[in-house]
């Protein structure tokens, strides 16, 4: 089962995204739907929202009055986090009824407003958010809920920001456009990455690696890279994850794939996260258990074809440990070392343009790194540096 976390600002029009990737054949989840179903007549939910609010919050069939519920609410971040704790408990046992209901080949969609917001993001194998133009969301809004510019206004600004709301972002769908351009975004998303990603999680298997092509610096890989780790350190139990390899030092060009260092006590303990690990899209690599042929380290990868990644299960204290996060320090420190090492995997580049196992390159890079050692040892000890 592969777990999509679909969130966008209101006006933003993720509820057409959801639509189509229903369509598609995804279980999908709809949060804000199952928080108006917790509540209807005779619910439990809607007796603790009066018991809460006031017998006024009910329209005079018995049912709950939203307009005035949210009078009560919107201006009040107490009241907001009172409703919330009532409804939001409710709401996630209706949603993991759902999700063990669920086939275990399905795409589930989690439609979730405050996904954000309440830090959610690491509990999904990906995060779609749906955005869209200010200007446009507030004309949406006018037009489809009769809201005025300024209550629009308000209701955008209360909730996350884009900044945030891109720090999540596995894919970014920008719906400021006609319905048509977001549902053929839609469409590619489900084709090309959610389908091959269920399977991948399901069948226990990571995305190919290709040839080691080099691009340049990307400054999204750093923030690719935390939103991994946030979700290692969540299967983990907040083990220490580090961006290491070349895609964590700044201006440094490198292969497009992503390189994790998870702390570990032992390898026993990185056995231990061998299966919860490849549940949450990143199956082990049994294969590959060290480093240089050596029992030093647990090898995953990611399932997701849209960010490939490495994962290194480490011991703390290891030498292999200890020198991965020294390299990494020692290049963003020195220009003249990285223009050396790049000038390396260049050639390197040029030499395996065409081969279909990237191990052999890692193993051109040995001499390199053997020469090299001394030399970022002895820039530790000039400055100080410890792991």
């Amino acid at each position: 089962m592969l777990r999509v976390g679909l969130t966008g600002g209101i006006g933003s029009g993720k509820s057409t995204v959801a639509g189509r990737l229903a369509e598609h054949g995804a279980v999908l989840i709809d949060a804000d739907k199952l928080a108006r179903e917790v509540v209807q007549p005779g619910t439990p939910g809607l007796a603790a929202v009066v018991e809460a609010f006031g017998a006024e919050v009910l329209a005079p069939d018995g049912s709950l009055d939203r307009p005035k519920l949210a009078a009560v609410v919107f201006n009040s971040a107490e009241q907001r986090e009172r409703l919330n704790g009532i409804v939001h408990p409710l709401v996630g046992r209706r949603t993991a009824e759902m999700l063990a209901s669920a086939a275990d080949d399905a795409v589930v969609v989690h439609d979730v407003p405050l996904l954000v917001e309440k830090n959610y993001a690491p509990m999904y194998h990906l995060v779609v958010v749906v955005d869209a133009d200010v200007e446009e969301r507030v004309r949406r809004l006018a037009e489809t809920r009769g809201m005025s510019p300024q209550d629009a206004r308000a209701r955008i600004a209360a909730q996350a920001t884009v900044e945030q709301r891109r720090a999540v972002a596995d894919v970014w769908l920008d719906n400021s456009s006609t319905p048509d351009r977001v549902l053929a975004q839609a469409d590619a998303l489900w084709a090309d990455r959610l389908v091959p990603f269920e399977a991948n999680v399901r069948l226990r298997r990571w995305g190919r690696y290709g040839n080691p092509r080099l691009y340049d610096y990307n400054a999204e890989w750093p923030l690719q890279a935390a939103r991994l780790a946030a979700r290692i350190e969540l299967v983990t139990g907040g083990l220490r994850v580090d961006h290491i390899g070349s895609t964590a030092v700044p201006g440094l060009p490198a292969k497009d794939i992503i390189d994790l260092q998870v702390t570990v006590s032992s390898l026993d303990q990185a056995d231990g996260f061998a299966e919860p690990l490849t549940a949450a899209g990143f199956p082990v690599r049994p294969e590959n258990t060290g480093d240089r042929g050596k029992e030093t380290k647990r090898y995953h990868n990611c399932a997701d074809p849209g960010r490939l990644a490495n994962i290194h299960l480490r011991v703390e204290g290891s030498e292999d440990w200890r020198n991965a996060l020294l390299f990494r320090d020692w290049l963003r420190a020195s220009v003249e070392e990285r223009a050396s090492y790049v000038q390396l995997k260049q050639g390197i580049a040029k030499r395996f343009a065409s081969a279909g196992d990237l191990a052999e390159v890692a193993t051109a890079k040995d001499a390199w790194f053997d020469s090299a050692l001394p030399r970022a040892q002895a820039w530790a000890e000039a400055t100080g540096w410890q792991p």
